[in-house]
């Protein structure tokens, strides 16, 4: 298989902390400087959240500003992806930072069950979010916790509320959502190719010790991974993972096991559509 793989770097997220693994990069010169890492060991886009001074969650733009600013200048052409996730603020605070022209943002299309509570995305919360997408010209990744979620991002391009083909990423192994299965991952891999077309882009991210799991299938299938410490802290069951960097090498390996080249940005960009950049 020679289609390259994308891989992106979720760096931070909104829940591990530094008492969790110290490796998690919560400040904005920490993130920069993890990312940097991640790109040069073949990370190709970066998800970010950002954080306030005590590690809590935060959606301020000015973060934001500062992160995509320190990216661009370390990491030259890596694709720049915004979380517009509910854990960071309520309503429509959570896409506060979309002007500021990311290449891609994530898209939650439907709400379902997390650890312990409801991950909220109400329809007309979710048709503000992508009409501001379309807005600032920003590619949504749509975060696919469920099946129904593949339906609706469908829909939605469909009636052109979704500017272009939707990237989808299914999102396996969160307690009290769709759990790492192998036929369940199957049939969304024929369901995004029946409704998108068979060559359409796509990706797996998978939770703690699923994240390795998701990036074999994922890789092995034609699509493309997300690793980092967002979702998983762990090497193995006894080790701390030592940097975003170290689980994208992993991610690495695991492409030229199954004979698949990393993608270069350039190439990625041109695989997702996404702007060039000067």
């Amino acid at each position: 298989m020679t289609t390259p793989c994308i891989i992106c770097v979720a760096i931070t997220g909104s829940v591990p902390r530094k008492a969790d693994n110290p490796a998690v990069p919560t400040t904005v010169s920490e993130q920069i400087e993890s990312t940097h890492a991640a790109f040069e060991a073949g990370a190709t886009i970066m998800h970010a959240h950002v954080r306030n001074e005590d590690e809590t969650p935060s959606s301020d733009p000015e973060r934001f500003a500062r992160l995509k600013e320190g990216i661009e200048t370390h990491c030259p052409g890596m694709i720049i992806q915004f979380s517009t996730g509910g854990r960071s603020g309520a309503g429509t605070e959570r896409g506060g930072m979309l002007s500021l022209r990311p290449d891609m943002a994530s898209l939650s299309v439907g709400s379902n069950n997390f650890p312990t509570r409801v991950y909220e995305n109400p329809p007309d919360l979710v048709a503000w979010l992508a009409s501001e997408m379309i807005a600032y010209d920003v590619k949504p990744e749509i975060e696919a916790f469920d099946l129904s979620h593949i339906f609706r991002a469908a829909a939605m391009f469909e009636a052109g509320e979704i500017a272009d083909t939707p990237y989808v990423q299914f999102v396996m192994g969160v307690k009290n959502a769709m759990p790492a299965d192998r036929q369940v991952f199957d049939f969304y891999v024929q369901t995004v190719k029946r409704l998108f077309g068979e060559d359409v882009p796509w990706c797996a991210a998978g939770i703690g010790p699923n994240q390795i799991t998701l990036n074999e299938w994922a890789i092995s299938e034609g699509g493309h991974a997300r690793t980092g410490l967002e979702d998983n802290v762990r090497l193995d069951r006894e080790t701390l993972a030592p940097s975003n960097a170290a689980l994208v090498a992993r991610t690495v390996e695991i492409c030229e096991k199954h004979e698949r080249p990393v993608a270069k940005p350039a190439q990625a960009r041109e695989m997702l559509g996404l702007r060039a950049v000067a």
